[in-house]
């Protein structure tokens, strides 16, 4: 025996002691073309099946239990496993920090320092003689399935360099030279951490150091005579500098119109005004103009003079000098930066000084203060993984010069960080044990949705028009463009808000408790839909929620009541169940971790039913699995066993009716068994239960669609729903079974079957039970 209670004790979280099994059994049928369905037939088919599935579980309820989920363990099992998770990405990060330091802190500048890197512009290519040019050289490159089937060197990072940057600057030699310390950091960051992605340093100098190495792929005010809010929404506010609000001001932006004379001393003090009701941390206006004749002496002494806390920076744009003492008297009066912008080049060399400046308390203080970033997204896995685990997040430290001589100036060298896919952190919280409705998500502290399966972040490219209207519906999660083929992310994308998809949390209530990091539990009564919005479930859901140690992000968890808290424990051998796990119609979930191959590049060939196999056979002793999703797995092989030798007997004796096409079953713990009865050619639902086929099939964010309405039907009551895929009709009939134990009922599984109909009828457009 697997012996999954005792063996666990002490060894993995207080969850996988609930061993539990919700055995779903599904058959499908395809009969002929647009044909009525006489209901005796429908159950006459089934009903052996039935009969054979529940005899199955009568024998087997003595030694089996049913245990009801405790959310509250869950949620806490589950954010443990996040910040330890979350807490090595920051370790990581430090040991980047400290190294980054520590080569700045032995390195004495050399202005004629001759140093050869690895430009990503300019690795592998040849000149016209055939030979590697200047900062090139040859750089191996591997597809990498870890980092998205991307070429990269995991033994080796490069310098990414912007084309108006000098690439042999002294200043940029010695930066790189500096950081050539943080290859080893990089690499034994990955072998302590397989799960981690790209790690990297932006030098303050303009240069980007990416491991694995690879090739490149605030409020706004606008003044005249008087004073105008660019956008009136938020006039007399700050806003957050999140991308959803910088790219809607430099648009404004761009479309202001220059005229007349600028009266800067209004703007001034309009700006005093709003910091001044704002919060105490740093705080700076930034100046940018052609020209200051004005006297803003008063100014300053009515609103930021003596303390001087608003940093003043200045930026004077243009070849006139006329205005330059006035702009410079502006910044070094109110402890900011005075910077002149002559040309274009300027811009990139100059504009970032204001970091430095305002860098110098914390440099001075030694704060490294760990950041973790808004969502972004990750282009590369666009077509790969679910849309609702799209987005990723960054962790990130500032680097400091610990130099004697520069600490009084406060040198910031630069930033490092490294990338966390979203969907590595959801995967700890794993589906089997959250039911057919039931979900996990990620929110930040300022409520913005990170992961949440509600969540869908790309949209087809719009026409104009449709362009225009998505802009003044303003929608954001749910909205949906029907026109064009690629994807690509919408306008507000990581800025999606939870009241957004958690609409009856109409209060707030959920939403507040968790943007304030606290602990807790709530209900609520929702409607949700499944099949692309056509079909309404109405639930009562139980939310668990707690904050993330050291990050500003919140974790929740949702339970369906009834069936979604209830859990069979089951136990079989693991020779008996290996016996029934190898049988060449079952599969199971492939987006799923029942062992976990991506920590040894060894074992990234094997694909999840290989790994549980080979891990249950003891020729993987070093897989890390989930010994309780593999207990369930192969406690449904054996239940669902017999109904394999039942297809194949029908298909044998001719006892297959005219159009069937596939028969299958299903259950909570991925595991499916498929017999097809026509060929491909033939078939006419050719993609149903393929990869292509991902709303009926397990994914990483949630189970099959047949699943989730068999679940909430009356047991034994076929439900009856159409299908229109692109012209092709068929019905899939769901019903369910159910399995009691000690007085307690949990849903044990159902049988499903899909129908073409053989007649041109009118279909009723509501879905039905017979």
């Amino acid at each position: 025996m697997l012996g999954v209670e005792s063996r666990m004790e002490g060894r993995v979280p207080r969850r996988r002691k609930l061993l539990g099994i919700l055995g779903f059994l599904c058959l499908w049928i395809t009969a002929q073309a647009q044909m009525k369905i006489p209901p005796e037939t429908t159950k006459n088919s089934h009903k052996v099946v039935l009969g054979m599935l529940l005899q199955k579980l009568k024998d087997v309820e003595p030694i089996i239990k049913i245990v009801e989920v405790d959310g509250n363990d869950l949620v806490k099992d589950y954010s443990d496993e996040i910040e330890r998770m979350l807490g090595s990405k920051m370790k990581s990060v430090k040991r980047l920090a400290e190294s980054a330091e520590d080569a700045d802190l032995y390195h004495e500048f050399n202005a004629s320092l001759q140093f050869d890197y690895f430009n990503s512009m300019l690795i592998n290519t040849m000149d016209d003689d055939g030979n590697n040019v200047d900062l090139g050289g040859e750089f191996p490159l591997e597809e990498n399935e870890h980092f998205n089937n991307m070429a990269v060197n995991t033994q080796q990072s490069d310098i990414q360099i912007p084309t108006n940057v000098y690439n042999k600057d002294p200043n940029i030699l010695n930066a790189i030279y500096n950081s050539e310390a943080l290859n080893d950091v990089f690499i034994g960051n990955f072998q302590k951490d397989p799960t981690l992605t790209w790690q990297y340093f932006g030098s303050s100098t303009g240069f980007f150091r990416i491991y694995p190495g690879t090739e490149p792929v605030s409020s706004c005010v606008q003044y005249t005579d008087y004073v105008r809010y660019v956008e009136p929404c938020f006039k007399g506010t700050l806003v957050q500098a999140d991308l959803d609000n910088r790219e809607h001001f430099k648009q404004l932006v761009e479309d202001l119109h220059v005229k007349g004379e600028a009266k800067i001393k209004h703007a001034m003090k309009e700006s005093f005004k709003i910091l001044n009701e704002g919060s105490m941390c740093n705080q700076a206006i930034m100046l940018i103009t052609d020209g200051a004749m004005e006297d803003f002496e008063s100014v300053f002494e009515e609103f930021n003079w003596p303390e001087r806390r608003v940093r003043v920076f200045t930026y004077l744009i243009g070849r006139e000098m006329t205005f330059a003492q006035n702009t410079k008297w502006i910044a070094c009066n109110n402890k900011g930066y005075y910077t002149h912008i002559s040309t274009l080049a300027d811009v990139q060399e100059n504009v970032m000084e204001y970091l430095h400046v305002l860098s110098r308390p914390m440099v001075i203080n030694h704060d490294h203060d760990i950041i973790w970033t808004e969502a972004y997204m990750d282009t590369v896995l666009f077509t790969t993984k679910a849309q609702s685990l799209l987005l990723m997040t960054s962790v990130a430290m500032p680097v400091f010069s610990k130099k004697k001589e520069t600490l009084s100036h406060g040198i910031l060298l630069g930033v490092v960080g490294s990338d966390v896919p979203l969907m590595e952190v959801m995967r700890l919280a794993p589906r089997y044990m959250l039911g057919a409705h039931g979900y996990a998500f990620l929110i930040t502290n300022n409520g913005y949705i990170l992961a949440h399966p509600d969540l869908r972040p790309l949209v087809r490219p719009a026409s104009n028009v449709a362009q225009e209207l998505q802009h003044l519906l303003f929608t954001r999660c749910l909205f949906k463009y029907k026109y064009g083929k690629k994807l690509k992310p919408k306008p507000n994308y990581n800025s999606v808000d939870l009241s957004e998809v958690e609409w009856e949390d109409t209060e707030e209530k959920l939403r507040t408790a968790m943007v304030r990091g606290e602990t807790g539990s709530s209900s609520l009564s929702i409607r949700a839909s499944v099949d692309k919005g056509k079909r309404p479930l109405f639930l009562i859901n139980d939310y668990y929620y707690t904050n993330i140690d050291e990050t500003p992000f919140s974790f929740g968890m949702v339970l369906t009541r009834g069936h979604g808290g209830l859990m069979f424990l089951g136990n079989v051998s693991v020779e008996e169940g290996l016996h029934d796990l190898t049988s060449p119609d079952l599969t199971i979930a492939s987006e799923w971790t029942y062992c976990e191959t991506d920590i040894d590049p060894g074992h990234r060939k094997y694909t999840q039913l290989q790994a549980a196999i080979r891990y249950l056979l003891g020729k993987e002793p070093d897989l890390e699995c989930d010994e309780v999703l593999l207990q369930q797995t192969l406690f449904d092989a054996v239940v669902t066993a017999p109904l394999e030798a039942y297809w194949n007997a029908l298909m044998l004796n001719d006892r297959v009716e005219p159009g069937v096409e596939t028969v299958f079953l299903g259950t909570r713990s991925g595991l499916m068994r498929v017999v097809r009865y026509a060929g491909v050619e033939s078939r006419v639902a050719k993609k149903f239960l393929t990869p292509a086929d991902k709303d009926n099939l397990y994914t990483i964010d949630h189970f099959p669609l047949w699943y989730r309405l068999a679940v909430e039907n009356t047991p034994g009551s076929f439900y009856y729903y159409p299908v229109n895929d692109k012209g092709v009709k068929y019905i899939i009939a769901t019903t369910a079974v159910t399995v009691s134990s000690k007085g307690k009922t949990a849903m044990a599984g159902d049988v499903v079957s899909s129908v073409k109909r053989a007649e041109e009828q009118k279909q009723p457009e509501c879905p039905g039970r017979i």
